[in-house]
């Protein structure tokens, strides 16, 4: 590497700091929970360099071309650092066609430090989806130096980020928990399957709907069209499971769990549907209301052309006609005017 370009590195490796200082109050936020993208205030206090604003667009734009399957982000209308990101629950796992909303944010050196990023479908930070996604919505993966392991490199992308992510959604994920390679209790994998699939009903699907505004619309319209699309799957996830109802679930790292209450979900699911398919009704019938009127609006001022067209032939028709008429009176006119002059020149001459 020459000088020039060694320079250009380091430059893009820090970022310039902005005057304003930061309040004590929100950097001890910042110290506590490091990770944290909606606690970035030492972030907020520098300028993006232009590699880092470029790498983004670039990542985002081929994200928004092609990402792989189960994957969508959207970016912040009002921060292009802040990236809204949404999973879909990997088929055959206990996550099965849930919605898993992410919340990542860049640094302003980016690609040179990882991001930061949050998990957002915890229920009020009372359930932990997984042993490496906390209530607290901390995502314990290496590459964000939020777990012992490989490390983040400039290399990597938010595409890679989110893959990683993913990948903890698996068929076991009991096991992604360190020291957790064999089970401490036998059935315990199983059992916690069981009240994950529990939990992406309740949580990760119902919440996640019922709720407006929880996350940007782009993607909040994509969970619409995924519900309806799979609904008989949440449906028949219920009927099998019914019988659990009244029982305690059991989770090994969370031992605040509830009972299972699939008949209550069964109930949810059906609303939902119903307040979904009655929005998407009204929001079709709005559009068709407001084609008509200007399929209306259209017709009449085609029909005002036309009648200004006929108007216009008509009165076209009438002076043409006038002016025949005239024409023709004048024409008798100058006729007898020169059958009086030959009558008078007669006169004269006898």
């Amino acid at each position: 590497m020459n000088t020039d370009e060694g320079t250009q590195v380091k430059n893009a490796q820090s970022s310039k700091p902005r005057m304003n200082r930061i309040p004590n109050d929100e950097m001890a936020k910042v110290m506590r929970n490091p990770w944290d993208p909606l606690h970035s205030s030492d972030w907020d206090e520098c300028i993006p360099t232009t590699i880092c604003l470029r790498r983004i667009q670039r990542e985002i734009s081929s994200m928004l071309k092609e990402s792989p399957p189960g994957m969508f982000i959207d970016t912040d209308p009002d921060n292009i650092t802040k990236i809204h990101a949404l999973i879909i629950g990997p088929s055959d796992t206990p996550y099965e066609n849930g919605f898993f909303y992410f919340i990542i944010r860049c640094p302003p050196n980016y690609p040179f430090q990882p991001p930061r990023c949050r998990f957002m479908t915890t229920a009020n930070s009372t359930v932990r989806m997984n042993p490496n996604l906390y209530q607290n919505g901390k995502v314990c993966v290496s590459i964000l130096g939020t777990m012992t392991g490989p490390s983040w490199a400039p290399t990597l992308t938010l595409e890679s980020l989110i893959l990683s992510i993913q990948s903890l959604l698996s068929e076991n994920p009991y096991h992604n928990a360190p020291g957790f390679t064999k089970e401490r209790r036998l059935g315990d994998s199983k059992a916690y399957n069981e009240t994950l699939k529990h939990e992406t009903l309740r949580v990760a699907v119902c919440e996640m709907l019922e709720t407006t505004n929880v996350v940007p619309q782009q993607l909040r319209e994509i969970m619409i069209k995924h519900f309806l699309k799979f609904y008989d799957f949440y449906i028949d996830e219920c009927n099998k499971n019914i019988d659990k109802d009244g029982q305690q679930m059991i989770d090994p790292f969370n031992k605040n769990c509830g009972l299972f209450q699939y008949s209550s979900l069964l109930t949810r699911l059906q609303q939902l549907k119903y307040e979904l398919e009655s929005n998407k009704c009204c929001n079709e019938e709005e559009q068709k209301s407001d084609f008509d009127i200007n399929q209306d609006i259209s017709s009449s001022i085609n029909i005002a052309s036309d009648r200004l067209s006929d108007c216009s032939i008509i009165a076209d028709e009438k002076v043409f006609d006038n002016e025949r008429k005239v024409n023709h009176n004048q024409d008798e006119v100058t006729e007898e005017h020169a059958n009086d002059i030959q009558s008078s020149e007669k006169n004269l001459l006898i």
